[in-house]
C-alpha cells in the first residue's frame, strides 16, 4: 500500500518563487510597479467571485468513510498528507498546517479544503491512494498532519516534528509566514510550536483549543469501550465509529495513551504561553457543551500579546464540521492573509468568493429590499443606459462621486459591480473604519468585515498610488466623513477640498476618470439632530464633553458628530456614472497646475450635474415607492428587475 508519508514539501518546493519586499514610500522602480500590475491583476491567479466550495454541501457519510479507510489501512509512524496537489497553489501563497485534534486522523478540514487549499479527494483502488484534483487555485499551500491510532509518539516528539516543517520552511522562505491550524488538541501543538521558536513569523488559528487539563480528562471517563469515552473528548467521531464497524480493530491501550497524551500537551503548552510571540486567532464555539471553549478563549486572549477572538454563539465543539463556518473568510476580515512579514491592504488583498457575494446579500437584504437601487452608466457618445455597459471594463479607473448620509450608497455599488462587472471597487475610506478589533461573533460579518472583503483601504495616497499602479477600480469620495456625515438641509450637497491631487494620480497612470451622483437617502433617512440642535439643548454643551470621545470626528473647520436619525417609509436609491474621462496623454495635468484644477472642476461639475439629473428624472419613476415595488415583485418574482424611469 502506499502511504501517506512522502515529504510534500519535496513537491511544493519547485514551486516556490523569490519572495520580493515592497519598500519606500511612492517612489517605485518602473520594474516595480510594473510586476505589481501582472502579479496583482489576477490576484496571484484567483478570479473575482471564484468558488471556495462552502456553498457546496458536504457529504459527511463520505467524510467518516473516508476515515474510517485510514483506520482500516492505517500503520506506520505519523505523517503528513496533502489535499493540495503541487502544482495548485496561487503564486507564492503562504504555507498552512493542519494539526488535529486527539483523534489524529487529520480530515478535521474537510468541508474547507477547497477554500484554504486546493482539494483532492483520495480513491482508493487496490490499497493505492490516487489522488483526483481539481484545476482552481487556492490560497493556501496546505498540509495535514496524520498520526494513526497504533502510534504512540510521545508529544514532544511531535512537536519536533511539526517544528522541523517549520524550520526548514522559514530557511528557505524567511519573509513568508507560516500558518498553524490547531483544532483542539492541534490547539496545543501549534502554541507548543510557537512558543520554542518566537524568531518565526507564526500565525496561529486556533479552533476549540483544549487546554484545561481536568475538564479534558473528566469528559472521558464514561463509556464502555475506551474508543466511546474518546468520542466525548473528540466529538467528532461517533458517527465515524457508528458507520465503520471498527471498534475491534483499535488498541485497547488507546484510551489510556490518549488521556496521557492530553494531559501532557495542555501542561506543556501551558507552562510556555508568555513564550508565543505570533499572531492568534482564536475561533471559538460558545455552545461546545463538552468543553468550557469561550472561557479557554477569554483566557487564552488575556495570555497572548497579539490575539483576537471570533465567537460562535450558536455551534458546538465539532465547529470545523459545521455548516456556515467559513475559515478562509474570518481569516481575510480579520487581516491575516499576508504573504510577507507585514500585512499590506494592497498587495495581500484576495477578491471575495461567490460565498462572500452571498453573505453580503445575506447582510443586506434588508437595506436592498428598501432601496431597491437602479443604475445608469453613461457610453462614450453620451448615450445614457440602464446598467454598468457605459463603465469600462479594464483598469486603472478611478470612481469619483459624492456620499450619502453614513455613505449607505457603498455596499449596494460594490456589490452590483461584482454581479454586473465581476469587478471589485477598492474604497477609500476614512482611517476610523478600520479598527483592529480585538473580539467579533458570527451572527453574520458586520460592515467593517465588508470594508475588509471588499477591499477598502484608508484614505492615504500612496494607496490609491499603488491600486492604480496594480490597474484596480478604485472608489474615491473626495468630500470624506463631512459628506457622509451632514448636518440638516445638506443633503446631495458636495464637500470637496480645494487640492487637486487625485487628478494627477489618475494622470500618472493613464486611468479613466468615471465621475457618478447617487441619491436617495432624503427618501430613507430624515435627521433628528446635529451638533447644532444638540449644544443648543438644555445641557448640550455637558452632552457633548462627556461624549466627544466616542460621537465626534474632528474636522479643521467643522465640527462633526454621528447624527441621530430615524427611518422612513422607503422610496429608491438612483445612481448615475457619467461619461467616462481619459486621462491618458494629458502629461500637462502632470506639469501644469491651472490644467489640473481644470480637470478638477470639470469632475465635480459633472457630479453636481449628475445628481441635479437624478433628482429631476426620479419623480418619473413610478415605483419610487415600496408598495409600487412590491406589487410588481409578487406578480413576476422577487428577484425580477424592477423597472425605473427611462433615461
Amino acid at each position: 500500500m502506499a502511504t501517506l508519508s512522502s515529504p510534500v514539501h519535496m513537491q511544493a518546493a519547485a514551486l516556490r518563487r523569490p519572495q520580493r519586499q515592497w519598500h519606500g514610500s511612492l517612489e517605485r522602480t518602473s520594474y516595480q510597479l510594473k510586476h505589481a500590475r501582472r502579479l496583482h491583476a489576477s490576484y496571484r491567479g484567483l478570479e473575482t467571485l471564484y468558488d471556495d466550495g462552502y456553498q457546496r454541501v458536504k457529504n459527511l457519510d463520505y467524510y467518516y468513510e473516508s476515515l474510517g479507510e485510514l483506520v482500516k489501512h492505517d500503520n506506520g509512524p505519523p505523517c503528513w498528507f496533502c489535499p493540495v496537489d503541487a502544482g495548485s497553489p496561487i503564486e507564492d501563497a503562504p504555507l498552512m498546517l493542519y494539526l488535529p485534534g486527539v483523534d489524529g486522523m487529520g480530515m478535521g478540514l474537510f468541508m474547507h479544503h477547497k477554500a484554504l487549499g486546493r482539494f483532492s479527494v483520495f480513491l482508493i483502488i487496490s490499497d493505492i491512494y490516487y489522488p483526483h484534483d481539481d484545476p482552481t487555485c487556492r490560497i493556501f499551500e496546505l498540509r495535514c498532519l496524520h498520526v494513526p491510532f497504533h502510534d504512540r509518539t510521545p508529544f514532544e516528539d511531535l512537536v519536533t516534528m511539526v517544528e522541523d516543517v517549520v524550520r526548514k520552511e522559514h530557511a528557505t522562505s524567511p519573509n513568508k509566514p507560516i500558518y498553524l491550524l490547531g483544532n483542539s488538541f492541534g490547539g496545543c501543538l501549534a502554541l507548543a510550536v510557537a512558543a520554542r521558536n518566537p524568531h518565526i513569523d507564526l500565525i496561529l488559528v486556533l479552533v476549540n483549543p483544549d487546554n484545561e487539563v481536568h475538564m479534558a480528562v473528566s469528559s472521558m471517563i464514561n463509556g464502555k469501550h475506551p474508543l466511546e469515552a474518546l468520542n466525548r473528548l473528540t466529538n467528532n467521531m461517533s458517527s465515524f465509529l457508528k458507520h465503520s464497524n471498527i471498534l475491534d480493530k483499535i488498541p485497547e491501550d488507546t484510551l489510556k495513551w490518549k488521556m496521557k497524551l492530553i494531559k501532557r500537551a495542555a501542561s506543556y503548552a501551558n507552562y510556555r504561553l508568555q513564550s508565543v510571540q505570533a499572531e492568534v486567532l482564536l475561533l471559538a464555539s460558545c455552545a461546545d457543551k463538552l468543553l468550557p471553549s469561550k472561557g479557554e478563549a477569554d483566557r487564552l486572549q488575556k495570555s497572548l500579546p497579539k490575539c483576537k477572538v471570533y465567537f460562535f454563539e450558536k455551534h458546538g465543539h465539532s465547529l470545523l464540521l459545521e455548516y456556515g463556518v467559513h475559515v478562509s473568510s474570518i481569516i481575510k476580515c480579520t487581516d491575516l492573509y499576508r504573504h510577507s512579514r507585514r500585512y499590506h491592504r494592497v498587495f495581500d488583498y484576495i477578491p471575495p468568493s461567490a460565498t462572500e457575494l452571498k453573505e453580503v446579500d445575506k447582510a443586506t437584504r434588508d437595506l436592498r429590499f428598501r432601496t431597491c437601487p437602479a443604475m445608469y452608466s453613461t457610453m462614450e457618445d453620451g448615450t445614457v443606459v440602464r446598467g454598468l455597459a457605459g463603465v469600462p471594463q479594464d483598469g486603472p479607473v478611478l470612481l469619483v462621486g459624492n456620499h450619502m448620509l453614513l455613505g449607505i450608497e457603498l455596499i449596494s455599488l460594490a456589490a452590483e459591480f461584482l454581479r454586473l462587472k465581476g469587478v471589485v471597487v477598492r474604497g477609500i475610506a476614512h482611517p476610523l473604519l478600520f479598527p483592529n478589533k480585538k473580539t467579533a461573533w458570527s451572527e453574520g460579518h458586520d460592515f467593517f468585515d465588508f470594508l475588509n472583503l471588499w477591499g477598502g483601504v484608508p484614505m492615504m495616497y500612496k494607496y490609491i498610488y499603488e491600486l492604480l499602479a496594480a490597474g484596480e477600480f478604485v472608489l474615491l469620495y473626495p468630500g470624506g466623513h463631512r459628506e457622509a456625515l451632514h448636518c440638516k438641509g445638506e443633503e446631495h450637497r458636495l464637500f470637496w477640498p480645494s487640492h487637486t491631487e487625485f487628478v494627477r494620480l489618475a494622470a500618472q497612470f493613464n486611468a479613466t476618470i468615471v465621475p457618478f451622483g447617487v441619491v436617495g437617502e432624503d427618501d430613507l433617512l430624515e435627521l433628528l439632530c446635529t451638533f447644532e440642535d444638540i449644544r443648543n439643548a438644555p445641557f448640550g454643551k455637558e452632552m457633548i464633553q462627556a461624549y466627544s470621545d466616542h460621537l465626534k470626528l474632528r474636522d479643521v473647520d467643522h465640527e462633526v458628530f454621528f447624527p441621530g436619525l430615524y427611518l422612513k417609509m422607503p422610496g429608491r436609491f438612483y445612481y448615475q456614472f457619467g461619461k467616462p474621462i481619459p486621462t491618458r496623454g494629458r502629461q500637462d495635468i502632470l506639469t501644469d497646475k491651472q490644467a489640473a484644477n481644470d480637470l478638477y472642476m470639470h469632475v465635480k461639475s459633472e457630479v453636481e450635474r449628475l445628481i441635479s439629473y437624478l433628482l429631476e428624472k426620479r419623480v418619473e419613476d413610478k415605483y419610487r415607492s415600496l408598495i409600487p415595488r412590491m406589487l410588481y415583485q409578487a406578480a413576476r418574482g422577487p428577484s425580477c428587475e424592477v423597472p425605473a424611469f427611462d433615461p
